[in-house]
């Protein structure tokens, strides 16, 4: 079985974050979020991986490599225009062969991983191979995987049978089936590529993977489903990045491999890096501090992730991720916050006192 791991967005919903870096690699707990797909499906038993690529595409490579950290081979596989989740599975037509396959979008997290999902879909090709008295049995051409949510309109969403078969898929539904929305994760064997290339894009102009599983279904095929057992979160927004971030650091085991003096303390669950200095502060876990950050005279609370190479002093802060090479000085309280690379957060004892702003495209600043 083979992996390929969708990288080809542009992360509008995250600028000014993504003006200048992928989506997928923007840090939950200071790992970059493609990394926790890819070790997902290492974890599956999967060795090798095809990535689609778009205009970020130098900073995915340049991050990824060539997958031996992970044990795997890594094959990208350029996308010049987002023209749909089933394009994508069209131009890795050549990457992907007749093998069967995992197809995981790159910005999303899932608390329950791809090991029992991919079983579960060999275990059902295998049993439907088995000779069977006066019956023949059927396996499964796709698994999707769905999840219940609040507002299905904004999703692919599905719709069951009374046997708990999937009867239909529909994109962004104004009156939805269901409740279900399919989750960015799914499984197929080589009767995908007929589906790609038998539908038409649609009123968005993509080649939509909704209308790829419907042609599987409406050609006689059978479509497996799994109801998500814990959290989803498609993490293109600041507020579910933020919770991804709370939700990974209390999974996180306490380490301290950077200094603490002692007049620091550390409470709770603690993640300090390989060179990280902690003076005179108190950081208050579940939190993580990257290598060679320096913590004077502050206090970091719990939920926060601070990347490799930055300065927190005289400040407070807490639930919140900060990104590399990045400065905090003296900010008496700094919550609910996405700072990006390289980001100069001060107070200025000019006069006469007020707020000086340089603010990129797209950003948003909450004063109270």
């Amino acid at each position: 079985m083979k992996g390929l791991i969708l990288s080809g967005g542009a992360g509008t919903r995250l600028r000014p974050i993504t003006h200048t870096s992928a989506k997928q690699l923007v840090p939950v707990a200071n790992k970059p979020i493609l990394f926790y797909g890819i070790e997902d499906m290492v974890e599956a038993g999967i060795k090798e991986i095809g990535i689609i690529v778009g205009g970020t595409r130098d900073e995915i490579i340049e991050a990824v490599g060539d997958g031996s950290r992970w044990g795997v081979d890594v094959t990208y596989i350029p996308q010049d225009e987002p023209l749909g989740l089933a394009h994508c599975v069209l131009i890795a037509s050549d990457f992907l062969a007749d093998e069967d396959f995992v197809m995981y979008l790159g910005d999303n997290m899932l608390q329950q991983g791809l090991s029992g999902f991919v079983k579960r879909f060999e275990a059902e090709k295998a049993r439907a191979a088995l000779p069977r008295l006066g019956e023949e049995g059927q396996a499964p051409t796709a698994q999707i995987l769905l999840a219940k949510v609040d507002d299905p309109r904004q999703f692919g969403v599905a719709e069951l049978g009374a046997d708990g078969e999937v009867l239909r898929l529909v994109e962004k539904p104004v009156d939805p089936p269901s409740d279900l929305a399919l989750v960015g994760v799914y499984l197929f064997d080589r009767t995908i590529h007929d589906a790609v290339r038998g539908i038409e894009p649609s009123w968005r102009g993509e080649l939509e993977i909704t209308d790829a599983i419907q042609w599987l279904i409406d050609h006689g095929h059978r479509v497996n489903h799994e109801v998500l057992e814990g959290w989803w979160i498609d993490t293109g927004k600041k507020d579910p990045l933020l919770q991804c971030n709370r939700l990974v650091l209390e999974t996180l085991e306490p380490r301290i491999q950077g200094s603490v003096d002692a007049t620091s303390s550390i409470e709770g669950r603690v993640v300090i890096e390989e060179g990280a200095q902690i003076v005179n502060s108190r950081i208050l876990g579940p939190a993580i501090v990257g290598e060679r950050t320096r913590v004077v005279n502050s206090y970091v609370g719990p939920f926060s992730s601070i990347a490799a190479d930055c300065q927190i002093v005289d400040a407070e802060m807490e639930h919140s991720v900060v990104l590399q090479r990045s400065s905090i000085v003296d900010v008496p309280r700094l919550t609910d916050s996405l700072v990006g690379r390289e980001v100069e957060v001060s107070r200025s004892d000019r006069r006469p006192r007020a707020l000086r702003l340089m603010l990129g495209d797209h950003s948003v600043v909450e004063l109270h």
